[in-house]
């Protein structure tokens, strides 16, 4: 298995936050599994240290805010150049409120940004922050906003990268597809090793964000194009009379069985799945197998270490 750093890895995360009257107590910390209750905890080693150390500086803060019981979760978002932590509060916070969370973010050095409602509601508190993660072996830095999806173990991600383009034997000749892009985390690498790249997601604001940060790595031969991938695709310009020889796909937890029905179609003979189930990702390799695809090499990756999830990465050829 592919493996890093056991501790102090995770860059994204969930957590809840509740204020338990009876004790005049906030608590910040994992909901337990089936159930609304958190989980009272002082520190996490899985956490990037920067916040995982700092579980109680962070209940404190919230429990001098005249919302603390309105206050059910923060969001985790640790780049390499900072952490933001995204408080989510079902009442209008006040002046008082916004400066201890100024005072906790100077003492913790991270940025916190708030949302009162949907997703369109995330803003900084004071200034907007750059978020970035870096490929250094191919010379990339990505941008990404604190809502965006990213990898939550960034030094597995990079070995991830590298293996994936291994296993897809890359050179200038090849048109490569990767569906499912997201922000361009395999796509910009494999750009730098194809002819040309092409990457399909169905969030607007990631490919916006993949075609920002292929700009401004001075990448030229990689295009992003905005498709539900569990929809009708066969018409659209990315697809029709295009053929691409190799394919990389990393799908949600669904799986991707409805476009590795269509792969043959595009003349895709060499493929890199990548997956966060391996039920959804068994289910698929039989349907590839089925289309004439040789299921070549595959293994697993160790992206959530302490915890039972895995990752997992299967090369398909024809």
């Amino acid at each position: 298995p592919l493996q890093v750093e056991s501790w102090g890895y995770r860059r994204k995360a969930r957590l809840g936050v509740r204020y338990v009257a009876k004790k005049e107590k906030v608590l910040v910390g994992f909901r337990e599994k089936k159930s609304g209750f958190i989980t009272n905890m002082s520190r996490c080693e899985v956490l990037h240290p920067s916040l995982g150390d700092n579980l109680e500086v962070l209940a404190e803060a919230i429990e001098k805010l005249s919302i603390k019981s309105q206050v059910p979760q923060l969001e985790v978002a640790v780049a390499e150049n900072n952490t933001v932590l995204i408080l989510r509060h079902l009442e209008p916070l006040t002046a008082k409120d916004e400066q201890i969370l100024l005072d906790c973010a100077n003492e913790l050095d991270i940025t916190f940004y708030t949302q009162s409602g949907g997703q369109d509601t995330v803003k900084p508190l004071d200034q907007p922050t750059v978020l970035t993660y870096s490929h250094p072996d191919h010379d990339i830095v990505m941008e990404f906003l604190p809502t965006d999806f990213t990898q939550v173990n960034f030094k597995l991600n990079q070995k991830m990268i590298n293996l994936a383009l291994d296993m897809l034997e890359l050179n200038d000749e090849d048109e490569v597809i990767d569906l499912f892009c997201g922000l361009g985390n395999f796509t910009l690498p494999i750009a730098k090793h194809a002819k040309h790249v092409v990457g399909i997601e169905g969030d607007l604001g990631l490919i916006e964000r993949a075609k920002y940060n292929a700009e401004k790595n001075a990448i030229t031969n990689a295009d992003f194009y905005k498709a539900d991938l569990f929809k009708e695709v066969e018409g659209t310009e990315w697809f029709r009379g295009k053929t691409y020889n190799k394919a990389l796909i990393d799908p949600a937890r669904s799986g991707a069985i409805e476009i590795v029905e269509l792969l043959p179609k595009l003349g895709v003979e060499r493929l890199v799945y990548v997956s966060c189930n391996p039920a959804t990702l068994a289910r698929d390799t039989a349907k590839l197998i089925e289309l004439g695809y040789k299921l070549d090499t595959a293994g697993v990756m160790d992206m959530f270490p302490q915890t039972a999830h895995v990752e997992s990465i299967a090369l398909f050829t024809k």
